[in-house]
């Protein structure tokens, strides 16, 4: 599996989606520093959401084979702003989270817009919780 580093807001779903993925009990952990394990690379959200600490996931990333931008489906926030991905010497990844929250469709088309616009390639709608489309995550972090 190719490691995989996890860049968001706070509380946009980093944090849950590492425990689907590593198959563990999910259940709220606020992440205070980066916890790496063994294929992912969990990045606070205020290191997103202060300015002065973005080049430290600059210099995180390149630990990582792959880097992925989560936006939550129930934050209209412009979290990443557009071509945020040019600063990754990595191939880039967009995951709108908590689909499972949404009642209309629509906010998770405005999610995977922002995460186009940040530069990713590719956006797939997860629900860590409601383990939707989570195989598709395992796929590409795999290949």
């Amino acid at each position: 599996m190719k490691r995989t580093m996890f860049i968001g807001a706070i509380a946009c779903g980093k944090t849950t989606l590492t425990q689907r993925l590593e198959n563990q009990q999910i259940k709220y952990n606020k992440t205070q520093a980066i916890e790496f394990s063994s294929n992912i690379i969990d990045t606070p959200g205020e290191y997103m959401e202060h300015h002065n600490m973005m080049s430290t996931l600059r210099v995180t990333s390149m630990d990582a084979d792959i880097v992925v931008l989560l936006q939550s489906a129930v934050d209209k926030r412009l979290v990443f702003p557009a071509g945020f991905c040019s600063m990754f010497s990595k191939p880039t990844l967009g995951v709108v989270t908590k689909i499972d929250l949404v009642k209309d469709p629509a906010d998770i088309e405005y999610s995977k817009n922002l995460l186009l616009s940040a530069g990713v390639k590719k956006v797939i709608p997860v629900s860590a919780v409601e383990n939707i489309n989570i195989d598709k995550l395992i796929l590409i972090s795999i290949n």
